[in-house]
């Protein structure tokens, strides 16, 4: 998924939240499903049991040596002893998110919404509740849910710029790109011309306008240099690297990324984004690298596997045997959220066109992001149904896509046709 905002009240604003995810992509649910130790609904199939006591089913970090995770602990007992303390339960909440987002662990979601259980269900709970529930409503696909509040917040608050910005996100992601700009503009005002000008860059990147978002977030860099925070810049820089790639400018785009990821290491989106480049550009080993240190990261667990298969690697099979328990385990949760990686797995890994292109039609139901029109068209076009990649092909030429790779696409998908 897009870069989507952390929690609100932070330093600085950024719109990167890759549970975006990739990215992206989460679940609710308050409790782990462990890799390769899923648990059936009653009634279908009996619960995983371990060969032997020294089978391992997860590495949990200790807390111990975790300051952050001390914290949360710190934070949790003193919510529990006072459920109603609100500016307790968003710092709570908020610092979940947070987790989440360095980690790519969509299980810190559902921390934050307990967090919040007090206000989750009321109709109209305080403002910072409801720019949260947002945010996490957003990352479960519940996009309809998340601007119901997102609206409610700027008609009462018409200066919170983190709403507007997660607003931005959200609208951008359903391919709203019109409105989403829209949102944008306030921004300027309430947190700066940086703000407002990668706020727009995403949303004229994400609909395929990156050489103009190159152009203007590029100059926006150059007036605001000097008074940039670190995490600020790294996002600016990490939306400019991604516009110069989908602009054609592959070099270009690299060098952003690695400038932002050094930056901001723990930005799980960025090292996603820079893995899928390399992998594109044939030099799977870097790819693999980049994300060794990651395993419990779906997203970026899948940028290894593609990179292992490319390279033909022993490891290639374990790496896509765990993602796929993990991809079987969030279909018995109900768990739809990883259709567009689970259409990059069966293309790429399993080499399935027919479930690849089932999976991105699906995802494109949902959201119409670069990667989601990217996937559709590449599985179409393997699985002999040019056809069905015609709603993707329509909706680029609407919004007057101009960047190169999803135009050569939509240009097989034409030629293709009967």
């Amino acid at each position: 998924m897009a870069q989507t905002p952390p929690p609100p009240m932070t330093p600085a604003l950024s719109l990167h939240f890759p549970l975006a995810r990739q990215v992206l992509l989460t679940t609710l649910l308050l409790t782990s499903v462990l890799a390769g130790c899923s648990r059936a609904p009653r009634g279908e199939e009996a619960p995983f049991v371990p060969a032997t006591d020294q089978e391992v089913l997860e590495r949990v970090p200790a807390r111990a040596a975790d300051p952050g995770a001390r914290e949360r602990e710190a934070l949790r007992q003193r919510l529990d002893t006072a459920p109603q303390d609100l500016e307790l339960a968003l710092k709570l909440a908020q610092a979940h998110i947070q987790e989440g987002r360095a980690k790519g662990d969509p299980r810190y979601l559902g921390r934050a919404q307990a967090a919040l259980s007090t206000w989750w269900e009321q109709e109209s709970p305080p403002l910072e509740v409801r720019v949260l529930r947002a945010t996490i409503l957003q990352s479960r696909h519940e996009f309809q849910a998340a601007l119901t509040d997102l609206d409610a917040v700027v008609r009462e608050a018409p200066g919170h710029s983190q709403a507007w910005l997660t607003r931005a996100v959200v609208l951008s992601v359903r391919g709203e790109h019109a409105e989403a700009a829209r949102s944008c503009a306030p921004l300027g005002g309430l947190a700066g011309e940086l703000t407002r000008a990668v706020c727009l860059a995403q949303v004229q990147s994400t609909a395929g306008q990156s050489k103009q978002a190159f152009a203007e977030l590029s100059k926006a860099l150059v007036a605001a240099q000097g008074g940039i925070a670190p995490t600020e810049q790294a996002w600016a820089l990490s939306v400019l690297g991604e516009a110069a790639a989908r602009a054609g400018d592959v070099p270009e785009g690299e060098r952003l990324l690695k400038q932002a990821l050094a930056l901001d290491p723990q930005d799980a989106y960025t090292r996603g984004a820079l893995a899928d480049l390399l992998i594109d550009a044939g030099r799977a080993s870097e790819a693999v690298e980049l994300v060794r240190s990651y395993p419990e990261d779906d997203a970026l667990l899948l940028r290894r596997v593609l990179a292992e298969k490319a390279l033909g690697t022993a490891e290639a099979r374990a790496q896509a045997d765990t993602l796929r328990t993990r991809y079987a385990a969030s279909h018995l949760r109900g768990d739809s959220l990883h259709a567009r990686e689970e259409a990059r797995f069966a293309l790429g890994v399993d080499q399935d066109a027919a479930r690849a292109l089932s999976l991105a039609e699906a995802n494109w139901q949902v959201q119409h992001e670069p990667w989601d029109a990217r996937v559709l068209m590449e599985a179409a076009l393997a699985a002999g149904r040019p056809q069905a990649a015609l709603p993707v092909v329509d909706f680029l030429q609407a919004n007057g896509a101009e960047d190169p790779g999803l135009m050569a696409l939509a240009q097989r998908v034409r030629s293709a046709l009967p």
